[in-house]
């Protein structure tokens, strides 16, 4: 919305608003461990070509108000900018010596970078998403034990489940990370790849939290254009996601059950109770947290 309010375009700006989720290092990080290489790599393009699809659709929905909103140009007031201009540029710039030192003194170390980014994974993005990390893997356990796997498989890949996951995306308030582990549930349900990406991509798109954002911002016309675009593309990148897997006989299910096989017994038992720690510092800052809100109230 700043970037609206800076002078953006209404299909600039929601552009930027759906390709950003799901272009993140983190959620495709998160997308490779969890779904494989090949959701890895769909995902973000699918992402890019939608946004850029429903940028265009609102551009074109809304051309009309834009060229309404259009500043009256003034012949003084080009002459007064030109004459700011000339008299900018007989000004020489003095470069300083001082100022390039503080730049490089500011800027962090590789070190410090790293440590930056490992306090961000084990802190901030694990924190947002470690929640529905475990409600994934607890329905993923159930599922693979009571559930025969192949239960879903003839209705995984249809049209229909495809819009079920659009339905079932947008009341759901959940960020392209957090989406991740339930999509890997859904798919080891028998959900094809096809309809996993339908959810990863209208999901964070098309919350309740988001609509009402871009209604309030942009306006009517622009947020039908925009659902519009998102809803369509993303069916469409699911269907042709399905098709191509099933005309190269490509298994994703099978190269996530590769992937996490290969591994030894002790390094995976090593990881998750790392990850364990993990989550269980986060509950305990939180717990920490809350009792000092709680008591400063008091």
């Amino acid at each position: 919305m700043q970037l609206r309010r800076g002078g953006a375009s209404k299909g600039a700006t929601v552009a930027f608003l759906s390709a950003t989720p799901e272009t993140g290092v983190d959620s495709i990080s998160v997308s490779y461990v969890l779904l494989g290489p090949v959701m890895a790599i769909v995902r973000p393009i699918a992402a890019i070509l939608s946004a850029i699809t429903s940028g265009l659709l609102v551009g074109k929905a809304t051309g009309h108000e834009s060229k309404a909103m259009a500043p009256v140009k003034s012949c003084c007031s080009s002459k007064s900018a030109k004459a700011e201009e000339s008299k900018q540029a007989s000004v020489p710039e003095k470069a300083s010596c001082c100022a390039a030192k503080k730049a490089t003194a500011t800027k962090p170390s590789l070190w410090q970078q790293a440590k930056d980014g490992l306090q961000y994974s084990t802190g901030k993005l694990l924190s947002d998403f470690y929640l529905w990390l475990m409600i994934g893997l607890f329905f993923a356990a159930l599922v693979q034990t009571l559930v025969p796997m192949d239960a879903l498989a003839k209705y995984g890949s249809s049209i229909w489940t495809m819009l079920l996951m659009v339905l079932i995306s947008v009341p759901m308030y959940v960020c392209a990370t957090a989406s991740t582990p339930i999509v890997a549930a859904l798919m080891m349900m028998g959900i094809s790849p096809g309809a996993a990406l339908v959810f990863m991509q209208a999901g964070p798109a098309t919350n309740i939290a988001t609509i009402s954002v871009v209604y309030k911002e942009l306006g009517k016309r622009a947020l039908a254009a925009y659902l519009f675009g998102v809803i369509v593309m993303s069916v469409f990148f699911g269907w042709l996601l399905d098709f191509g897997l099933n005309y190269f006989d490509i298994s994703v299910q099978s190269a996530m059950q590769h992937q996490h096989s290969v591994l030894p017994y002790w390094l995976e038992l090593s990881a998750a109770l790392l990850l364990a720690g993990l989550i269980l510092r986060i509950i305990w800052r939180q717990w920490q947290q809350q009792q000092n809100r709680t008591e400063r109230t008091a």
